[in-house]
């Protein structure tokens, strides 16, 4: 069976709150609890297997938990990566974003994208879109073409709503709930 690992990897993953927000600890998405090589490298073979990589000059992520996905895709891909930062480093065509997530709301800054960029977009998680739409829109002013999207879980039920408004099609691995406390698949 796909993803095996990633989905045996589910069971016992905590669950915490931020005020109405439940938010689920996982080694794929927070680092904790331990990371395992093999459900990370069963990740990756997926995400590198449904991604578009014909038309992509860029894999782009955001701080911090895309960064082991899109390394570890740039390794597969042989295509070169970029992290937007929470930190400002101020370097000649830096561009900034606000960025508002279910439990959070922070500034982010994008360096080395620039017109004419093709950008596959990799990430660990969908819930609110508040990541995504606020890098699709800061992508799209400077001029980068957004080709694909592929994220690991998906713990939103308004992906068809956010593919409309975004015009993309958001490619995921796996669509979890948390339920009475619980991370599970929803089928």
């Amino acid at each position: 069976m796909a993803l095996e690992r990633l989905r045996a990897s589910l069971k016992g993953s905590p669950v915490v709150r931020f005020g109405d927000y439940e938010y689920f600890v996982h080694p794929i998405t927070d680092g904790i609890p331990l990371g395992r090589p093999d459900v990370l490298d069963e990740v990756l073979t997926e995400l590198a297997r449904i991604g578009d990589w014909s038309r992509c000059d860029k894999i782009v992520t955001a701080e911090s938990m895309g960064f082991p996905l899109a390394a570890g895709l740039s390794l597969r891909v042989g295509k070169p990566y970029v992290f937007i930062r929470k930190r400002e480093y101020r370097l000649p065509g830096e561009v900034s974003l606000k960025q508002t997530t279910g439990y959070a709301k922070t500034d982010m800054f994008i360096n080395n994208i620039h017109r004419g960029d093709r950008i596959v977009f990799v990430d660990d998680v969908i819930s609110t879109g508040g990541t995504l739409f606020a890098i699709v829109k800061a992508l799209r002013t400077i001029g980068a073409e957004i080709t694909d999207v592929v994220i690991v879980f998906e713990k939103t039920r308004e992906k068809k709503r956010m593919e409309a408004e975004l015009g993309l099609k958001i490619k995921t691995l796996l669509r979890v709930d948390v339920v009475k406390g619980q991370l599970v698949e929803r089928t």
